[in-house]
């Protein structure tokens, strides 16, 4: 079983690395994770940049049934036990409950080590994330953004029109790498 990873608001709110993130996951470089609380935020936050709320209940529902299995449920009386950020305890506790060995974010600096240490679990940037998986599965990452950019139709994208989104979400070096990879 691929192992565990659960995915922080900030890396499923932008489209592009989102969809490159999660064909990962369906291609079972590793398992997905997250909470009806991540959810719920991810929800609030598309919403609050003007995406329709049907489209953002439809994107939520979609990947719900891509990955039944993803929903973490049962964490929320660790809540007030964990020690990062306020605002983030909802996220580290959905990743103790659910014995993540990775927990992918922009906000590393809401989740010091010394909250995290303690469970086991890394928090990474999703840059770094990226750059782990192409390095352990090339063929797979470069198939899976090859299928990203088929997929796409309005408008029609390349591989490379995808990494320049990507590199523009936040995963510039892993955009480079990929290109290396071309």
């Amino acid at each position: 079983m691929a192992f565990p990873v659960l995915l922080d608001t900030n890396v499923l709110f932008g489209a592009y690395l989102c969809d490159t993130v999660l064909r990962l996951a369906e291609a079972e470089a590793f398992r997905p994770l997250w909470s009806a609380g991540i959810l719920e935020e991810l929800s609030r936050n598309l919403v609050s940049r003007g995406l329709l709320a049907e489209h953002v209940e439809r994107r939520i529902a979609q990947m719900r049934r891509a990955f039944p299995e993803a929903m973490v449920d049962g964490y929320e009386p660790l809540i007030a036990s964990m020690t990062c950020d306020p605002k983030d305890r909802h996220v580290l506790a959905a990743a103790v409950r659910a014995n993540a060995e990775v927990l992918v974010t922009f906000n590393l600096s809401d989740f010091p080590p010394a909250s995290t240490d303690p469970y086991d679990i890394s928090a990474v940037h999703p840059d770094d994330f990226l750059l782990d998986q192409i390095d352990l599965y090339p063929g797979l990452t470069l198939h899976a953004l090859r299928t990203q950019s088929a997929d796409y139709s309005r408008p029609d994208m390349t591989v490379d029109a995808v990494l320049v989104q990507l590199a523009r979400a936040g995963v510039p070096r892993f955009a480079d790498e990929v290109r290396r990879h071309l």
